[in-house]
């Protein structure tokens, strides 16, 4: 049987709202679904945002009390899918306790996501911020059509000026999970933006024998693309690689705050803050699609993948496995086993 999918990645920037960026997420997913797409991946942060150029008053030792406004703005943008912040087996299970006279835990954003792929039929990745407790996390989902949510993760490092704003996640979230999409065994994972360029996160996903390898960013660099041509090629996965294309008017009102209406500043708010640069990568190495520069509003790239390109590929590569000496170098993770999945 052939082991053939179309998978896509969209190009996709957070709206004004929340409940605005769901809408679009959905519209787009509807979109892929009359092309046949199997699977979809959205940006990193896509649902709650990526607070680009916000420096939330912040300098070494000292915090403005307007950059706090901007974090309690950002704090109510972010996502509830009603988890706990160490993260929780239970919540993925949906077995933690619900408040009284609710239906479910959270804002109802993973019941959404559920909704939509169920209803298109697509497999759904997307970035998120999510909150829990008083903090935020940058995670991302698996949405599975049939199944519902079959993971979460969060970076584990932020990067830069992002941990100000992002707690650390588990190394546990690193779990591959495994899917059958449409008769194709598809195992997959996560890392988000620089977790990319962190060499023993890379190989904790390999060694798990993951064969679609998943790179939401927010990463517009040209320097982006060979790393993921990069990974492909020591994976030997498929890549996909999803960031925005935004411009500087599309800032949140709380990033941009009081701009002046001046000409100068007018044509400032047309400069791209993000070009974009999603790509998709096959398992040799080899661009596939992409990258796209100054395409917004969900501009989606598309290819049919053969997945036993992945076996093909292991003849003379195996990074986890053949090509390892694991007699020599190890790897281990704490609360996460390196195992592939059953």
């Amino acid at each position: 049987m052939p082991q053939k999918l179309k998978l896509a990645v969209s190009q996709s920037r957070t709206q004004a709202t929340l409940a605005e960026t769901l809408t679009d997420l959905e519209r787009t997913t509807q979109k892929a679904a009359t092309q046949s797409i199997s699977l979809l991946l959205f940006p990193e942060a896509y649902l709650g945002g990526y607070p680009r150029t916000c420096n939330f008053g912040a300098a070494v030792g000292a915090r403005a009390p307007h950059g706090r406004e901007q974090f309690l703005s950002y704090y109510h943008a972010a996502v509830d899918l009603g988890d706990t912040p160490s993260g929780s087996d239970d919540w993925l299970a949906k077995k933690l306790p619900l408040a009284p006279g609710t239906a479910h835990r959270g804002d109802g954003t993973r019941e959404f996501l559920e909704r939509v792929a169920r209803e298109t039929g697509v497999f759904i990745v997307t970035g998120l911020v999510e909150r829990a407790g008083g903090s935020l996390y940058c995670s991302a989902v698996y949405v599975d059509p049939v199944k519902g949510v079959l993971g979460k993760r969060r970076k584990v490092m932020p990067t830069g000026s992002e941990r100000l704003v992002w707690a650390q996640g588990s190394p546990a979230t690193l779990k591959a999970v495994v899917a059958d999409i449409k008769g194709v065994r598809v195992c997959l994972a996560a890392a988000i933006c620089w977790e990319n360029y962190m060499p023993l996160l890379r190989y904790s996903l390999y060694s798990q024998n993951v064969n679609l390898y998943l790179a939401p960013t927010a990463d517009a660099r040209d320097t982006w693309v060979p790393l993921m041509r990069t990974v492909a090629t020591e994976g030997r996965a498929f890549v996909l690689s999803a960031n925005m294309c935004v411009r500087r008017r599309n800032l949140p009102e709380w990033v941009r705050g009081d701009e002046s209406t001046t000409v100068k500043e007018s044509e400032k708010d047309e400069e791209f803050v993000s070009r974009g640069g999603s790509c998709i990568i096959g398992p040799f190495g080899d661009v596939l699609a992409g990258p796209l520069w100054e395409v917004e509003d969900g501009g989606l790239l598309v290819v049919e993948a053969d997945f036993e390109d992945c076996e093909r590929g292991r003849l003379d590569l195996d990074v986890a496995g053949s090509y390892s000496r694991n007699d020599a170098f190890h790897l281990t993770v704490d609360g996460l086993s390196l195992d592939p999945p059953p």
